[in-house]
């Protein structure tokens, strides 16, 4: 039984991990502002409201779905290493902080890229809400509290209006408030190539340029698309790892899931997750500098020979090569936006790690990402970093369709490598085992890392398996039982924090967010 009631509704709806940003959505579609308004000023609000997870100065990867045509699209909205960042500029790695650790961002371009073919509100009233919560100030809730004074080491961040805020106290970022005011007034080219651009250069000590900045564009392609029970799951293409979603649901497409036992089930998931994240290792790269290969990737019988890898037993995988790429990152911020008429956008936003680079140009409130160090410093990998390349990416949104190219789906989450690993189990929960919106996103959850997770060093190759304890014991063993280095976490412990919603067959919406954050879901 899930804890949290099912949200249904009929003229839209949205789901985020910050109620003021679900708030702000669902102000927007009430005023009769699209899909694309709603998540506009639901991501402006996200970027003032958990400043550790996405900021102006971060990425965002979308998938948009237009009921009128049933046209699905991926937006890349990554952006490139400068022109600055050769090899040889890095010779004892890419730092953490400060502003050579930055890619050009490419959210706020999102935003405009969206609004052009969707919006039909001004953006000045999407950005409102966010201008005022900048302006006038936020109350901080548990997680802001927890962030700040765990991060409260960290110099630069002053600029985010409080080092250790109470409960409750309001945090004002009046430079913040000047630079969406710049936005709202002055459209993109504030950001790109006006007052805000040339702040972000002349703080940057020659990392960036205004060339740099305004060679930015968003990319709007045909996503990554897969079937998956009947439907079709649209993932995004490289640079993002979206890949290895799309690899987990065609390799676990051949297997009859439901009429597995719970340890049967995990297990070939578990499996399935292994193989896609070696391919991903192998070869994810900037595809416009690289060839992906993911037509083979992606072919049956390249698919049969890895489900015939698939035995009783848990499986050590080739270790990570030191090439195939960077960190992972730590944190980022997935929500949805579904309209009256059927259109929806899955939006996912990040800055890299906690407060990624903690960098804020001086007046300008706007904290940048630390995605250079998701690049690999081996020249002869496909991911090496180059001037205007872009990292490979964690970030990473789906969306279902219908067989008549309906919406059916929208998920995501938010969790570095966690991500693919969590859409793959919101997935198989909702289509395997029938499970509404709610209750599959509260079902205990499992995650596989390579390095040992939370809970220390695993044996060479095999990984460490956590699981939530509140599932079953007897799970536990049997994972054992088939070789898998198998170790409880807390009980809503898993780093992922997920939205998800199902088009019910009435039409109306069915709408769940994930009590591992401060998630709320609402509808008009």
């Amino acid at each position: 039984m899930a804890t949290r009631g099912l949200v249904v509704a009929q003229n839209g709806a949205a789901a985020t991990s910050q109620p003021l940003a679900s708030a702000a959505a669902l102000a927007i579609l009430g005023r009769g502002g699209t899909f694309a308004d709603a998540a506009i000023a639901a991501s402006a609000v996200l970027c003032v409201v958990e400043p550790w997870n996405s900021h102006l100065g971060g990425d965002a990867f979308l998938i948009v779905h237009e009921a009128k045509t049933r046209e699905t699209l991926a937006y890349n909205a990554s952006g490139a290493a400068p022109q600055s960042a050769t090899l040889a500029r890095y010779p004892d790695g890419v730092p953490i902080h400060g502003p050579r650790s930055v890619t050009v961002p490419g959210l706020v371009d999102a935003w405009f890229a969206l609004h052009t073919r969707h919006g039909s509100l001004p953006i000045a009233e999407l950005l409102a809400p966010a201008i005022g919560y900048a302006k006038d100030g936020y109350p901080a809730g548990p997680r802001a509290v927890k962030k700040f004074a765990e991060f409260a080491h960290v110099p630069g961040l002053e600029a985010l209006g409080t080092k250790t805020p109470a409960l409750g106290e309001l945090i004002r970022q009046p430079e913040l408030a000047w630079s969406l005011e710049e936005i709202a007034t002055h459209g993109r080219a504030a950001f790109y190539s006006g007052a805000i651009a040339e702040k972000i250069v002349a703080a940057s000590n020659g990392h960036f340029t205004m060339a740099d900045l305004a060679a930015h564009k968003t990319r709007i392609l045909a996503p990554l698309s897969v079937g998956y029970r009947g439907l079709t799951v649209h993932c995004q293409p490289p640079p993002s790892q979206g890949m290895i979603l799309a690899q987990e649901l065609a390799l676990a497409e051949g297997f009859a899931l439901a009429e597995l036992t719970e340890a049967e089930r995990t297990h070939l998931l578990v499996e399935c997750k292994k193989r896609a994240f070696a391919d991903r290792f192998a070869h994810l790269a900037d595809p416009e500098w690289h060839d992906v290969p993911l037509a083979k990737l992606l072919s049956e019988p390249y698919l049969a020979k890895r489900r015939a890898e698939i035995g009783e037993k848990a499986t050590i995988m080739p270790p990570r090569s030191a090439g195939a790429g960077g960190d992972e990152g730590q944190d980022t911020t997935y929500f949805l936006v579904a309209d009256s008429h059927g259109n929806a956008v899955s939006f996912i936003q990040s800055i890299f790690h906690n407060f990624g680079s903690a960098w804020i140009p001086d007046g300008t409130g706007i904290l940048f990402n630390n995605r250079l160090t998701g690049f690999s410093l081996d020249p002869t990998s496909p991911n090496a970093l180059a001037p205007g390349k872009r990292p490979a990416h964690t970030l990473n949104a789906w969306l279902a369709t219908n067989p008549d190219g309906s919406l059916a789906l929208v998920g995501g989450t938010p969790g570095a490598n966690i991500q693919v690993q969590t859409n793959l189990q919101l997935l198989v929960n909702t289509l395997d085992l029938g499970l509404d919106p709610q209750e599959a996103i509260e079902r205990p959850r499992w995650q596989h890392s390579s390095d040992g997770g939370n809970t220390g060093q695993s044996e060479e190759g095999l990984g460490v398996l956590e699981l939530e304890d509140r599932a079953d014991t007897s799970l536990f063993a049997s994972l054992t039982e088939r070789g898998h280095d198998t170790r409880p976490i807390g009980s809503w412990a898993h780093g992922s924090a997920a939205q998800l919603l199902q088009v019910l067959p009435s039409g109306a919406y069915a709408v769940g967010s994930d009590p591992r954050c401060d998630g709320h879901a609402g509808g008009v």
